[in-house]
């Protein structure tokens, strides 16, 4: 018996040892084929692979959330003594509080979206109230100095380009916003009228092409910018939803059909960022963010439009083709570059954000296959969670950009924390990533990434 004990023991220990040495091996790279598995051995990863959860995706947002509330009060104060002004004595003295980012920006129409989303995700009511605390706050600054202007027609006010828009900048992305937080719980007697404000700046006022095509002109003359499929086509589909009125949502995707007739690349299948008219021959400069804005557009039109709508196909055949042409260029990091097809341009925080929201969202309405599309969607997150800071800020995004015809400008465009365009998006990212977490889980089988189903 005693030496059957000891017999086992000692087979025990040559297990361990030789375990062991296994294990050395992996993390080594020593040994060869007949010694060890070699597919097993773990890669040296620059990014986190493989390792979310729904939980771990909650724990980015909250830091993201728990910055972004410190540092965008809803008040106002004395421009020249900074002392807070109550609403009721405001007048042409008083300005909103400063804090890191502006209210009424279109980067602050995609952070009140994703705050609204992330609620709806998780079920965390803070980033709900995050977003209706502020629409109703401006929402009531609108109503008094609408007040105070039918007294006094040229009294300054803090809220201008809310009462009196001039370009799509101003008007769409904060417009679809504004509907979203009604829907919410925002108050509709202050809000709506703001709504209804921009939806007519969008619908009449904004300037046009002799086809109907909405244009700038610049930074040259009829110029299309591929940024306003997003300040003005989810504001337009919101308010198809909001009203029942079919001549938003047509109006909508004849818009879309406009633009992508001219800026859709279908060899590469990506967007050029501007196009002119009457240039020729035409650069094309696929910047990364501005396509951001293209398949966030066509998103915002499928979550709107009505199944029966004859726009609907089209759309959901561009997002696929749009996708597939992304999917086919994101960096072993997880990322995108700034100019999608130069991979010696800058990877990019906040069109990697876009589009992992918005592929993510594809793949949990059924629009993209979830085998195909998730493991990217899942690389995309880990990369986009390493450049959320302690504090909660987002590092590596672009700052706001205007549009060129050479390479260096898009190259050498600076990156900031501040830079208010990469908050939403990280906010709807985390959302949809973790739905789809919930939804369809993933394994890692034979050590990669693969969705269940």
């Amino acid at each position: 018996m005693l030496a059957c004990q000891i017999k086992t023991a000692l087979l025990l220990g040559v297990g361990v040892f030789t375990a062991t040495l296994v294990s050395a091996q992996y993390v080594s790279g020593k040994g060869n084929d007949a010694t060890m598995p070699l597919h097993l051995m773990k890669p040296d990863y620059d990014i986190p692979y493989g390792e979310t959860t729904p939980e771990k995706v909650k724990v980015v947002l909250d830091r993201v959330y728990e910055y972004l509330n410190a540092v965008t009060p809803a008040g106002l104060v004395d421009k020249q003594t900074g002392a807070e002004v109550e609403l009721a004595k405001a007048d042409e003295n008083a300005v909103l509080k400063k804090g890191d980012f502006r209210l009424t920006s279109y980067e602050w129409g995609v952070t009140y979206t994703g705050m609204l989303e992330v609620a709806a995700a998780t079920g965390d009511k803070r980033y709900a109230q995050y977003s209706i605390d502020r629409v109703n706050f401006l929402g009531d600054v609108v109503k008094h100095y609408k007040n105070l202007q039918a007294k006094q027609t040229s009294i300054a006010t803090p809220v201008k380009s809310v009462l009196q828009p001039h370009a799509l900048d101003d008007a769409g992305s904060l417009c679809a916003s504004m509907i979203k937080a009604m829907n919410a719980g925002a108050k509709a007697g202050v809000v709506r009228p703001m709504v209804d404000n921009f939806i007519n700046y969008i619908m009449t006022k904004e300037f046009r092409l002799k086809d109907g095509t909405l244009a700038r002109n610049r930074p040259l003359r009829n110029t299309l910018w591929l940024d306003d499929l997003y300040m003005s086509l989810p504001a337009l589909a919101q308010m198809g939803k909001l009203t029942g009125d079919v001549k938003y949502f047509n109006e909508a995707v004849k818009q879309y059909q406009l633009f992508s007739s001219r800026m859709f690349n279908k060899d590469n299948d990506l967007y050029m960022h501007g196009w002119v008219q009457d240039m020729d021959p035409h650069p094309q400069f696929h910047w990364a963010r501005a396509n951001g804005w293209a398949i966030m557009t066509k998103v915002e039109l499928l979550d709107a439009l009505p199944q029966a709508h004859p726009g609907r196909k089209q759309i959901l055949e561009m997002l696929k083709k749009h996708a597939a042409g992304l999917a086919a260029l994101q960096d072993k990091k997880g990322f995108w570059h700034q100019l999608l097809n130069k991979n010696d341009s800058y990877l990019e925080t906040s069109a990697t954000a876009i589009y992992a929201y918005c592929i993510a969202r594809a793949v949990n309405k059924g629009w993209l296959d979830a085998k195909a599309y998730g493991p990217m969607v899942i690389l995309a997150w880990n990369a986009i969670a390493t450049k959320v800071t302690g504090n909660g800020q987002v590092e590596g995004t672009c700052v706001g950009t205007g549009m060129g015809f050479d390479p260096a400008f898009y190259y050498y465009r600076p990156v900031n924390n501040f830079a208010a365009h990469g908050y939403g998006p990280v906010l709807l990212a985390g959302a949809e990533v973790y739905r789809m977490l919930q939804l369809l889980p993933f394994e890692i089988n034979d050590s990669a990434v693969q969705m269940k189903q």
